[in-house]
């Protein structure tokens, strides 16, 4: 069931928003050549707590850790551990916080140390995709506009995108309905409507957008082992258009929204 949020729980999720886009500005100025993906846990773990939220993460299914630290070929969910990140890897990192019990929950993708032009390519398509899809989010546009805009902007610039891995309505549960596809036709869907609250995520792929499972059941990896971006935001529907309630502000990465459509509206 899609349930539609008042005033007063967005306002409660804008706060969420906040612990968590603050936690993955740290995160971002932390990861360096060296550390584990472990340290990067802990940070994140100890920052969320700092400011009153519970990492909605743990114990999810029976996940342990408070971040998904997923490197290069690794989609999403990768489980932080003794890995250590190294110069000129990708890492995908998505969060979660919980405060006075609602949810948001955002991604980001970035590079240690320097890219290669691929993998910089890959990651400032990614983000245009993300955005391109929450400019989509207007009262009266139809969810499948959402994927249609991912998709369409993805495969123009010669990427895969996923399809085993959506989207998500989001609140009092990291995952409700409904779910949003990063693929799909216009004028499909639900219609959109003012208080909708969704989790927009563009997994994208440098080759096949077919994925598979580690052995440790959460890992998922592209098949042919090509680097993958993925980039979330937590957004609520409005009557003045997107409300982005994980922006991230920060001088330390002046990229991470360089790509804003005229409809967005931060927090």
């Amino acid at each position: 069931m899609i349930t539609i949020k008042s005033p007063r729980e967005i306002e409660i999720m804008r706060r969420s928003g906040k612990i968590t886009a603050k936690t993955l500005t740290t995160l971002m100025a932390s990861a360096k050549a060296g550390m584990t993906t472990r340290e990067l846990d802990r940070i994140a773990d100890q920052s969320i707590r700092s400011m009153g939220g519970v990492p909605t993460f743990i114990g999810y299914n029976g996940y342990p850790s408070a971040i998904c630290a997923s490197v290069n070929d690794e989609v999403v969910h990768g489980m932080p551990g003794d890995r250590v990140l190294e110069e000129g890897d990708l890492l995908s990192l998505d969060i979660g916080t919980t405060l006075e019990g609602y949810v948001s929950d955002s991604a980001v993708t970035i590079a240690i140390g320097t890219p290669s032009p691929q993998a910089e390519r890959l990651m400032r398509v990614t983000q245009e995709c993300l955005m391109l899809g929450i400019a989509q989010m207007q009262v009266g546009n139809n969810l499948g506009d959402i994927g249609h805009a991912v998709q369409q902007h993805a495969e123009a610039n010669g990427y895969g995108v996923v399809r085993a891995l959506v989207g998500h309505g989001i609140g009092r549960k990291m995952h409700e309905d409904p779910q949003v596809p990063n693929y799909g036709n216009p004028g499909t869907g639900p219609k959109l409507r003012a208080g909708l609250v969704l989790a927009v995520e563009p997994m994208i792929t440098e080759g096949t957008w077919q994925v598979e499972t580690l052995e440790d059941g959460w890992t998922v990896v592209t098949q042919d082992g090509k680097l993958a971006a993925h980039f979330e935001h937590t957004i609520a529907v409005t009557d003045d258009g997107p409300k982005i309630l994980t922006l991230r502000e920060t001088a330390e990465h002046p990229d991470v929204e360089r790509f804003r459509p005229p409809q967005e509206v931060a927090a």
